[in-house]
């Protein structure tokens, strides 16, 4: 006789961002996962795009607009996804950045405005959607922040950027063991340039950039990082927390 398999219940992610670039990658490899997606972007239209192509995968999707910077919003959504979630969100990815219309000048010459509005989405966010969905994350439960790379080479004519991402490095320590309480895992993913649709609005020789300084001769792909925030929301890491994995192809070991 042939006992009945009893799969366990799909977890519930929640991914930031999550229109296009990277964040549209971490929903389809979470989806490929068995995870309940959950699309949330500034840009509804591409985060209903995304759940659709999460729900081609077979998966269950959810999409809204949420504005990271606004604490009501960032509240508003994060009920709404435990819901669809039935009551938890087990995993937080923060993705949402401003990158790719972020203007390169040198620290003289930036615009105070602009360093207001990277702090505010690239930093204020990540702390305001962690706070708002702590309530929903179960004992166990896992939190993705996306920093940079560029922390570590100190990209010029970038200051801005470089120190919000920075930001995130140290943001994700003290909520590492602030939640480390509850069990609660907290890790960030710093990134090399990867090849997304805002990465070659900026660098004309996209393929190319910076591929001799790596011991990996070749351009970084969504894909390449996803498998990061994989494993950091899956069991393997599950006395990991407060660490920074570089994916990078090699280009800096830190």
């Amino acid at each position: 006789m042939t006992l009945p398999t009893h799969q366990p219940p799909a977890r519930t992610v929640l991914v930031t961002g999550a229109a296009g670039g990277l964040g549209r990658a971490f929903a389809l490899g979470f989806a490929g996962r068995g995870y309940r997606v959950a699309a949330c972007d500034l840009d509804p239209d591409g985060a209903e795009e995304t759940a659709r192509l999460v729900e081609a995968q077979g998966a269950d999707a959810w999409h809204g607009r949420v504005d990271v910077t606004d604490p009501a919003s960032t509240v508003a959504a994060a009920a709404r996804v435990a819901e669809f979630g039935g009551g938890a969100i087990d995993v937080l990815v923060n993705n949402a950045a401003v990158y790719g219309t972020v203007t390169r000048s040198p620290l003289e010459r930036i615009d105070p405005a602009e360093w207001d509005l990277v702090m505010a989405v690239n930093l204020k966010g990540p702390w305001l959607m962690t706070r708002a969905v702590s309530p929903h994350l179960p004992d166990g439960g896992r939190v993705v922040n996306l920093s940079s790379a560029t922390v570590y080479s100190g990209s010029e004519n970038w200051a801005h950027y470089v120190a919000s991402k920075g930001g995130v490095i140290a943001l994700t320590r003290v909520m590492a063991k602030e939640l480390g309480r509850r069990s609660i895992t907290v890790n960030a993913i710093a990134p090399g340039f990867t090849l997304t649709e805002a990465s070659r609005g900026l660098i004309a020789d996209a393929e190319s950039y910076g591929v001799d300084r790596g011991a990996l001769r070749r351009a970084s792909r969504p894909e390449d990082v996803v498998g990061a925030a994989l494993y950091l929301a899956g069991p393997d890491s599950a006395f990991v927390t407060g660490q920074t994995l570089v994916v990078d192809g090699g280009r800096q070991f830190i």
